[in-house]
């Protein structure tokens, strides 16, 4: 079997992160999130939501491409690809407050996003029918817009 190109491997499994022996999805989605804290401490906060955007806009183009990539030598929807991932926690990241509450929605976005992921309710699993890399990307999308959806709604009943 011929070796994928370097950079659709390199975007499809997010950094190499998808290479993971154990929950390569977890670990795509836990990178993403640390990506995202440090941009935090690193960036005002409104930089750090246009910032957010943009990686959601473009990882999510790119991980169409990459995963269309690497199907044709790992196979459909491969567990390697984690790029979904790392988009899909990205959006619910959209909803994090700048108080000091912050970091308890960094990990109600992960866990959030997580459980739609893997439970794949509403809708989710239907996505993964859509073929080549929209599939692979937008069951994750999906998911990451209802966990941001909770979270708006938490945000909203809290205060």
């Amino acid at each position: 079997m011929k070796r994928p190109p370097f950079l659709p491997v390199f975007i499809g499994t997010g950094f190499g992160s998808g290479f993971s022996p154990f929950a390569p999805g977890t670990a795509g989605a836990l990178l993403a999130s640390i990506i995202w804290v440090a941009f935090y401490f690193l960036l005002p906060f409104p930089v750090v939501l246009w910032l957010t955007a943009a990686l959601v806009i473009v990882f999510t183009f790119a991980g169409i491409w990459a995963a269309d990539k690497l199907e044709t030598y790992w196979g459909e929807d491969p567990s390697r690809v984690v790029v979904d991932e790392m988009v899909g926690v990205w959006i619910p990241l959209l909803a994090v407050p700048n108080d000091d509450r912050w970091f308890w929605y960094v990990i109600a976005a992960f866990a959030l996003f997580r459980i739609f992921d893997i439970a794949k309710p509403l809708g989710i699993r239907r996505m993964e029918s859509l073929k080549g890399g929209v599939g692979v990307m937008m069951d994750d999308v999906l998911a990451g817009v209802y966990s941001f959806i909770l979270l708006v709604g938490a945000r909203w009943v809290i205060g």
